[in-house]
């Protein structure tokens, strides 16, 4: 993958969008369904000739573009829970690159419900179980542990759960992606200015 600062803004604001719409489903019970479908869809992309084509465009990925220029412009400070969820699964990604029969694992899982959108869309209920179940699996027996915040009505829908659990699982794809592209803790400690001018750029283009 290219490791440009464009390539690591895409491939940080995919967590974020994937963890922004963990918490609105944990307090809202509701997200938008075009970023959840574009988030669900990067799952299936491993083997993309550009960090954009994992999202689809850029329409696909601006909920995410938002919400991290939010974040590191500290515009954000109302829901912490989406920034504190975005740093577990970076460290989670870590803990996973170094696993390699996990990786396999959730490979294999992902090549499973791959061939049930064959039958079935994308988003329907037994794709998203079959991802969830993968992450339940897997990726949520590493540490750090992600607790989800939210109200209890929305946290006790197992169809909610489902979805936040496959969410979950496409933050961790981005994080891969973050860290192919080159991405590390330094550039959010020292490019903040130029993710956020590219941020901007790419919310114009969107």
């Amino acid at each position: 993958m290219a490791k440009t600062i464009q390539d690591q803004t895409l491939a940080l604001a995919g967590v974020f969008q994937a963890t922004h719409l963990v918490d609105s489903l944990a307090r809202r019970g509701i997200i938008d369904s075009f970023a959840f479908e574009a988030s669900i869809q990067s799952i299936f992309i491993l083997n993309p000739d550009s960090t954009l084509e994992v999202f689809g465009d850029f329409d696909g990925i601006k909920t995410g573009l938002r919400q991290l220029r939010n974040h590191l412009s500290a515009r954000n400070l109302k829901h912490l829970d989406t920034l504190r969820y975005a740093a577990a699964l970076l460290k989670l990604e870590r803990t996973l690159s170094r696993n390699d029969a996990m990786l396999s694992e959730v490979q294999a899982g992902i090549s499973r419900s791959e061939r049930q959108i064959e039958h079935f869309s994308i988003l329907h209920s037994s794709v998203i179980a079959n991802l969830a179940d993968l992450y339940t699996h897997t990726i949520s027996t590493l540490h750090p542990k992600i607790i989800v915040n939210g109200e209890q009505n929305h946290l006790s829908s197992p169809e909610t759960v489902n979805k936040i659990r496959a969410l979950l699982l496409a933050g961790i794809r981005a994080a891969v992606l973050w860290r192919q592209c080159g991405g590390s803790r330094w550039q959010l400690l020292f490019s903040r200015k130029k993710l956020l001018a590219q941020i901007d750029h790419m919310i114009h283009l969107s």
